[in-house]
């Protein structure tokens, strides 16, 4: 754990998380909408500074990333918890897990080999001669993972074509305390920090981490208020805030994942593309195509016919609009 660095202290020790536009009120004992962040004492703490969940070597484009040095490997790494619920989430087993019993310890071996393979999302163990400790919080399994040692992985795998981190599979911006630590370190060795992010974070905190991002893939999940209110509990107009000002700052590409009979409109995703393209035409749309997951199990898949509509529409604006999932 690590003292919170956006929040006020409030009176009879409750305090408010300044984190994201949530803006949650956590009496003594609370957790935020996120799940990682709680009220102890009056201090609020992040509960997964120096804890990861997933570290994998994996090509920048899995980001995606298509117009960021191609061809590369970047340190992915991620944690647990988010400040929104998607309900069609796909790695929400770490991003919302399930509250278990007390952390257990175990020995962790052999991290190189899912490194190197560049397997998505593979399980972190420890190389090193120290043993780390693998701890569960809300039914995920964790280990030790501290900035300097993230960073100097980053710089050992410089070899095999890494170009440095990005903070993914779950939502990096309640990661923040750690991120901005890490990413610190990894511009001082020389590389490059990539979020793979939701985009809803509060502006002083984005300002203040902008500095040592140098790639953003952040995720647009609809163009409209409702849709982001529905199905994701977050705002759709602070999303756009964040991709307006990070493109101001480095290179930022924009996903969206199309779901049927929901965000998948020709009209919608046109007006989306027209929005990006008073930032530059030549910003990157990822269109993804959806599978059923979490509590949309049983909502059929994007029918590809849907994607090439909605990239057609797109490309009246844009430059360069990919298919994902197809």
């Amino acid at each position: 754990m690590k003292e919170a660095v956006y929040y006020e202290k409030l009176d009879n020790g409750s305090v408010r998380c300044m984190l994201c536009p949530h803006r949650c009120f956590l009496q003594p004992g609370k957790t935020g909408v996120c799940r990682a962040r709680r009220n102890i004492g009056g201090t609020l703490y992040s509960l997964n500074y120096g804890y990861a969940s997933s570290l994998a070597l994996d090509p920048v484009e899995k980001k995606p990333l298509y117009h960021f040095h191609p061809g590369s490997y970047i340190l992915s790494a991620g944690t647990f918890g988010c400040n929104f619920k998607c309900s069609w989430c796909q790695n929400w087993s770490i991003a919302h897990g399930e509250e278990q019993a007390a952390p257990a310890e175990e020995d962790l071996s052999g991290l190189e080999d899912g490194l190197v393979q560049g397997h998505e999302g593979e399980q972190l163990s420890d190389r090193d001669e120290e043993r780390s400790h693998a701890w569960n919080h809300m039914g995920v399994r964790l280990v030790e993972l501290e900035p300097e040692r993230l960073a100097g992985l980053a710089e050992q795998y410089a070899g095999h074509g890494n170009i440095g981190v990005a903070y993914t599979y779950n939502e990096p911006a309640i990661w923040y305390e750690f991120v901005l630590e890490t990413a610190k370190l990894v511009k001082e060795k020389g590389l490059v920090n990539v979020l793979v992010t939701n985009g809803f974070i509060s502006e002083e905190p984005l300002e203040e981490l902008l500095p040592y991002i140098d790639a953003m893939n952040i995720d647009v999940k609809a163009f409209t208020g409702e849709f982001y209110k529905k199905y994701c509990r977050g705002g759709l107009e602070h999303v756009k805030r964040t991709v307006e000002r990070a493109a101001r700052n480095c290179h930022v590409e924009v996903t969206t994942l199309v779901i049927p009979g929901l965000n998948d409109s020709p009209e919608e995703i046109g007006e989306l593309a027209r929005w990006l393209s008073t930032i530059g035409r030549d910003i990157v749309l990822h269109l993804s195509r959806f599978f059923p997951n979490y509590k949309m199990s049983r909502t059929a898949p994007t029918p590809l016919k849907t994607l090439e509509m909605a990239q057609k529409s797109a490309l009246e604006y844009l430059d360069h609009v990919y298919l994902g999932n197809v």
